[in-house]
């Protein structure tokens, strides 16, 4: 039986997408300014969701909806390690915090897992899929920006363990689409996609008070004045 949820996910976030890549931050970024100490905040931050993400999908592999969307070679937890000793040093673990919205953002991975487990397929949907489809131009827009040499502080957007990622983005939304749920259950998984875009802008809005000191308020409402067009993908599901 076919679910149809990854057009489900995709049709039904549209607007949540839009509004995330409008977000002052992100828009920032996706024009090429990108001010390294609210970038490794950000990162610190994708640390702490990722991981609780990650853990919680690895405590669910078996579930019958879980499992579909259980796919390792997608986990960040490792390169944002990597990410993270890049920007803070070999003792970035005692360096970093979560923010106020990481916090809610992590409770709320944690609370969907304890409760409703099918509803980790939002999340998942929502951060695996928008890095691997803006992965490589958001890499090159952060080496420029932040003026880094390859591999340095990008490891993020690097997927070792997937060689064709069109290919694994189709595979992705098929497994979405063999998901065996009510239609009642498919909207609350897109409910929770759009939480959880929701929960990624509270994030991004968190470090524009960071930006706008480095940049300057003139260049960060000229930056912002415009609506974007066209669709990179900083923290969004395509």
């Amino acid at each position: 039986m076919s679910s149809n949820l990854a057009s489900k996910l995709r049709e039904g976030t549209k607007k949540a997408h839009t509004m995330a890549e409008n977000v002052g931050f992100v828009r920032c970024f996706l024009r090429g300014v990108v001010e390294k100490n609210s970038y490794r905040k950000l990162v610190a931050n994708f640390y702490f969701a990722y991981t609780a993400m990650e853990e919680e999908l690895e405590r669910h592999k078996d579930h019958s909806v879980v499992s579909k969307i259980y796919f390792p070679e997608l986990h960040r937890k490792q390169s944002l390690e990597t990410d993270l000793h890049y920007y803070y040093g070999a003792n970035w673990r005692e360096q970093i915090s979560l923010s106020k919205a990481g916090q809610t953002y992590v409770d709320r991975i944690r609370e969907v897992s304890n409760t409703q487990p099918e509803l980790l397929v939002g999340h998942s949907y929502t951060r695996y899929l928008g890095d691997l489809s803006g992965g490589q131009i958001l890499k090159g827009i952060a080496q420029r920006a932040m003026n880094l040499t390859d591999g340095e502080g990008t490891a993020f957007y690097e997927f070792e363990d997937i060689s064709d990622e069109k290919a694994f983005k189709a595979t992705y939304r098929q497994s979405l689409d063999d998901i065996d749920v009510s239609e009642a259950m498919a909207d609350q998984i897109v409910e929770e996609a759009n939480d959880a875009f929701g929960l990624n802008m509270e994030m991004f809005q968190e470090l524009e008070g960071n930006l706008v000191k480095a940049i300057g308020q003139m260049l960060f409402n000229t930056l912002t004045s415009r609506r974007r067009r066209g669709s990179t993908e900083l923290a969004t599901a395509e």
